[in-house]
């Protein structure tokens, strides 16, 4: 474990102490800190997602040498999450997995508007279990494949995704993400967001889906996947089922849609040019297509450990749907009129 900057390094150095005491083994990933999800000696099947709390409003400083005790002292906890801010404070919330509906109820009973310390008193309540994510500001030309390969290699754990016309911006458009679990779509969420991806000029905004907009969008007809269209023919990037999406199938449509139109084939440069403390790499890249005099270039943010494919991959694939989009766009604009 890796502190930053000797921030709270007293609660820091008790909290490593209780790990060695205890031999409690707790893991960060994407800023939360893991203890269980199994528990040491556990057997069975995970308890349903109904027996997890949500623990609010708690001070920064203080750690799961704290906080477990006191929450396991009201019944066994399968799992507890601290979310985690890159100074190694918190996040000011966590929450608690228990073994049972009943010692998740006990736990509300007894710790809501407990004083933790003087002066915070935290808040204790059932944890809302939403998997539902809204981007916003989202370009007009931006297709149905090219979010879902752009979301696929960023997040993980994605069940749907769909994609509108902004009820209030007819010029942009606005997408649904379904993810698999309430954790998954945190997750997301917050890579979505701390990774400033652009897909258009304006930075996306990420939310969680209000239900009265759910409400409103269900009544309006979604997107249907769009295409690149040139000569009655469609060249269609392949609409990945899960992450299926290769580098190889873009390039195939962007070669062919450069051969087309008397183009040479592209080159692509890419370059790692930051890494955060979570592992994500922010890429550089550039494009050069033979015989066009502006080179296309941009970043990216590629995420960690994926399996299947390297970042430099990534990098490429996104390099790559950056200019099928923006080519597409400029041959569209040179048709005739009707």
């Amino acid at each position: 474990q890796t502190w930053t900057n000797g921030i709270n390094e007293a609660a820091k150095m008790a909290l490593l102490a209780w790990e060695k005491e205890t031999g409690i083994e707790l893991v960060q990933i994407n800023g939360q800190r893991h203890y269980g999800g199994p528990p040491p000696g556990w057997e069975g099947s995970p308890p349903p997602a109904s027996t997890e709390v949500y623990i609010g409003r708690l001070p920064q400083d203080i750690y799961e040498n704290t906080l477990i005790p006191l929450f396991q002292s009201v019944g066994r906890l399968y799992e507890f999450r601290l979310m985690m801010a890159f100074s190694g404070l918190n996040r000011g919330f966590a929450y608690a997995r228990y073994a049972s509906l009943q010692d998740a109820q006990r736990a509300i009973a007894t710790f809501h508007r407990f004083q933790l310390c003087q002066g915070h008193a935290i808040v204790v309540c059932w944890s809302t279990q939403k998997r539902e994510l809204l981007v916003s500001s989202l370009p007009a030309s931006l297709s149905q494949q090219e979010l879902e390969a752009r979301l696929h290699m960023v997040t993980e754990g994605i069940h749907s995704v769909t994609l509108h016309t902004s009820p209030g911006q007819k010029q942009d458009k606005l997408a649904v993400l379904k993810y698999k679990s309430h954790r998954a779509a945190a997750l997301a969420k917050k890579a979505l967001m701390e990774g400033n991806l652009r897909l258009g000029k304006e930075v996306m905004r990420v939310d969680w889906l209000d239900p009265q907009l759910k409400k409103k969008l269900q009544h309006c007809k979604e997107e249907p996947s769009s295409s690149w269209v040139q000569g009655g023919k469609s060249l269609a990037v392949p609409r990945p089922v899960a992450a299926s999406l290769s580098l190889q199938n873009v390039l195939e449509c962007l070669n062919l849609l450069c051969w087309k139109h008397c183009l040479n084939t592209p080159l692509f440069m890419t370059r790692c040019v930051q890494v955060n403390p979570n592992g994500w790499q922010k890429f550089w890249y550039r494009v050069v297509i033979p015989g066009d005099d502006e080179p296309i270039s941009g970043f990216t943010w590629v995420s960690p450990d994926r399996q299947g494919q390297c970042k430099q991959e990534k990098a490429k694939m996104v390099a790559a749907l950056h200019v099928l989009r923006l080519l597409g766009e400029s041959l569209h604009s040179q048709l005739p009129a009707f």
